[in-house]
């Protein structure tokens, strides 16, 4: 397939900002990402050993009276964004099985790296009660300190790891 140009990251970024608009219109809340996976823990938790799912504070509220944490807007949204994303992907002719990271590191190493940093942002998500797409995105699109707060503390992190592992991307 022949390859076509990315978005430009300005039309992109315009584009997302229209579609946080609209999903605030639409559904009167924002984005968010981090639910999902805990939606999907809350499934398998409950067919392994119910008693305990139901009597656990933190999944116990998503699967009670027979509820279905599956059957939420956020786990929609996520499986929406990963069919957007492949379909994005296979359109610009960019879809590809590889492992990216910095040359210095076998792929193994890049993948332990991955999972350690996903397995950490996603337990932040889930201490701080959101993501960064539910609390950057759409904390500070309704102009919420702590969205702000959250962004200056992320891009902040985000350069001071970029300056200690540069190293290991030359």
């Amino acid at each position: 397939m022949k390859q076509r140009p990315i978005w430009n990251s300005y039309v992109a970024g315009v584009a997302l900002g229209f579609a946080l608009l609209l999903t605030f219109v639409l559904t009167a809340h924002g984005l968010g990402a981090s639910g999902a996976p805990t939606a999907i823990a809350a499934v398998v938790s409950n067919a392994v050993a119910p008693a305990a799912t139901q009597s656990n504070d933190y999944l116990g509220w998503m699967v009670a009276e027979g509820a279905d944490p599956l059957n939420s807007w956020i786990v929609w949204e996520v499986i929406g964004v990963l069919l957007g994303a492949l379909a994005a992907a296979w359109w610009s002719g960019h879809l590809r099985l590889r492992v990216e990271g910095p040359p210095r590191i076998t792929n193994g190493g890049r993948l332990a790296l991955a999972a350690g940093a996903g397995l950490l942002s996603g337990f932040g998500a889930r201490v701080s009660a959101g993501c960064t797409s539910g609390l950057g995105l759409s904390g500070s699109a309704t102009l919420a300190t702590a969205g702000f707060v959250f962004l200056i503390g992320f891009f902040g992190a985000g350069m001071i790891t970029g300056l200690l592992t540069r190293r290991m991307w030359r």
